[in-house]
């Protein structure tokens, strides 16, 4: 297990006591979208890493995401329905995900993509991308819902 994930069975956090700052952050970051999913799902990933994807993007990558309901519409060939109601309730949230970036990170949220792979076993990816440091204005989860 790399210092920056999260291995999740029990719904506690595998952590490593001795790791630099910048892992310990996006280890936060990680055990943050875990409790957001759960929170939002009513469970959480199996796995979870986040890294990022140069200077102002962060990225990440959660498996096993889907609930019992979700496998049945897997089963049933519901792919796209499936996609829709997720992401139906990931823009509904928006501030559920950005928050603990901003806090975590100390900057703003510029623009938030979620996405999902249903054929791959929930493979789900959040991305961040943040204002600069220094950034007075508004962040992503401050704009009104469209």
């Amino acid at each position: 297990m790399s210092d920056h994930e999260t291995l999740r069975s029990d719904g506690d956090a595998a952590q490593k006591s001795t790791e630099p700052p910048e892992q310990s952050m996006l280890l936060a970051i990680s055990n943050e979208m875990v409790r957001v999913y759960k929170d939002q799902f009513g469970r959480g990933p199996t796995k979870t890493r986040t890294s990022w994807a140069g200077p102002d993007v962060l990225t990440v990558v959660l498996e096993d995401t889907l609930t019992r309901a979700e496998r049945n519409l897997v089963r049933l060939g519901e792919h796209e329905r499936l996609r829709d109601l997720r992401m139906l309730f990931q823009y509904a949230e928006v501030a559920e995900f950005c928050a603990p970036v901003e806090r975590i990170t100390g900057r703003k949220v510029r623009a938030f993509i979620s996405g999902i792979d249903t054929q791959a076993d929930g493979l789900a990816t959040e991305l961040f991308v943040l204002h600069p440091e220094g950034y007075d204005g508004p962040s992503r989860a401050e704009r009104p819902k469209t």
